[in-house]
C-alpha cells in the first residue's frame, strides 16, 4: 500500500512540473484570452492515458504513469475554472468552443490512444 502510494506521489510530482512547464510555454509562445494552454495539456493527457489504459500496462505502472503522473499533468479543476471565467466574462462563443473542443476531442483523443497502443 505504501509503495501505491509512493508511485503515484512520484509520477504527480513530475506530472505536475510537466504540465507547470508545458503550460507557461504555450502561454507565452501563444498569448489568448483563450485558454489554449489548459485545453492542449488536456487533450494531449486524453490521448496517452487512453495509451496507457489500452497497452495493459501492470498495475504499478498504471499507479505511476496513468494515476500519479497523467492524474496531475491534466487539470479538470483549470478546466473549470477557465471555463466559469469565460461564461462569467460573457465570452459565449470561446465559451462554448472551450466546452466543446475539450469534451468531443478529449474524449476522441482518448479513443485514439487506446487505439494506438494496440497496433
Amino acid at each position: 500500500m505504501l509503495w501505491n502510494s509512493a508511485l503515484v506521489a512520484i509520477g504527480g510530482f513530475f506530472g505536475a512540473i510537466a504540465r507547470f512547464g508545458i503550460s507557461n510555454w504555450i502561454k507565452q509562445k501563444y498569448p489568448s484570452s483563450f485558454p489554449l494552454a489548459t485545453l492542449l495539456v488536456n487533450l494531449i493527457g486524453s490521448f496517452l492515458l487512453g495509451y496507457i489504459i489500452g497497452k495493459g500496462w501492470n498495475d504499478s505502472w498504471k499507479l505511476l504513469f496513468g494515476t500519479g503522473f497523467m492524474g496531475a499533468f491534466t487539470t479538470f479543476s483549470t478546466f473549470k475554472l477557465e471555463s466559469m471565467a469565460l461564461y462569467i466574462h460573457k465570452q459565449w462563443k470561446m465559451f462554448v468552443l472551450y466546452l466543446a473542443l475539450s469534451y468531443i476531442l478529449g474524449l476522441l483523443l482518448a479513443f485514439l490512444g487506446m487505439k494506438a497502443s494496440s497496433v
